[in-house]
């Protein structure tokens, strides 16, 4: 089975999404799962100009000569999409959205009836089915904030043929680093490896996972306050050495 990952937190590995991911792919590894994850901030990828050349010009490619041609290759044979993402103004990050964006040549440009809906058909060559999952972090406390983030995946699932495999989703993720690293929140790390072994195993992850990654961490109040304590610092310290 294999898995594409794509990270597109400006951190990479070392943020929060990346630090929350990590458990995650190493259950799918576990599983047997072939996983290969890009980053998006690394990569040379331009923004989707709506030529429409790679429907009716060059169908199947882009007039972009930068990094997407090898992606689509290696997505159009993966079993399993992981898009991970932070929450950025109620949705993903603009990298993300710009590498979405670039993968409309692995549809056609015509139009067909699927569940009752208008979409595209999806190229001749690229693997049928599949699955999408979402890993997200988020700043904020409360859990609805992924929502907007959740509906577009949800959406853009239907529009690619592919199975919504569930979301990962850590809000007030600013403490989670913090806490595991004091020894804390182990059972939300073990439930991340364990949602990866069964996305590896069945294409889905449980309800009861997808939960238990999200549980609260610590009270609402001592977050607010230790956040706002934590910016205040970091604003008087910069603000003074420039004033130095």
């Amino acid at each position: 089975m294999k898995a594409f990952v794509v990270n597109s937190s400006p951190h990479m590995d070392k943020g929060n999404t990346g630090f929350f991911l990590a458990p995650f792919l190493e259950g799918m590894r576990e599983a047997a799962a072939e996983v290969e994850t890009v980053y998006p901030r690394k990569m040379k990828i331009m923004p989707c100009e709506g030529c429409y050349d790679c429907w009716v010009k060059t169908p199947g490619v882009c007039r972009h000569k930068d990094d997407m041609p090898a992606v689509l290759k290696k997505l159009a044979q993966a079993d399993i999409w992981v898009m991970a993402t932070p929450v950025y103004v109620d949705g993903m990050t603009g990298t993300m959205k710009m590498f979405l964006d670039r993968i409309i040549p692995m549809a056609q440009p015509f139009f067909e009836m699927r569940d009752g809906h208008n979409r595209h058909p999806g190229r001749e060559g690229a693997k049928r089915g599949g699955s999408i999952a979402l890993v997200s972090t988020c700043g904020f406390w409360e859990l609805d904030n992924f929502d907007p983030l959740v509906l577009h995946i949800k959406a853009w699932c239907k529009n690619a043929a592919k199975e919504f495999a569930g979301a990962l989703l850590r809000p007030h993720a600013g403490s989670l680093q913090t806490i595991v690293n004091m020894g804390g929140a182990k059972d939300v790390m073990t439930a991340a490896r364990e949602a990866g072994r069964q996305i590896a195993q069945s294409g889905r992850i449980s309800p009861e996972a997808q939960r238990a990654v999200s549980r609260e961490l610590v009270p609402m109040q001592a977050y607010f306050d230790a956040a706002n304590r934590g910016f205040k610092q970091s604003l008087e310290h910069n603000t003074g050495k420039q004033a130095a």
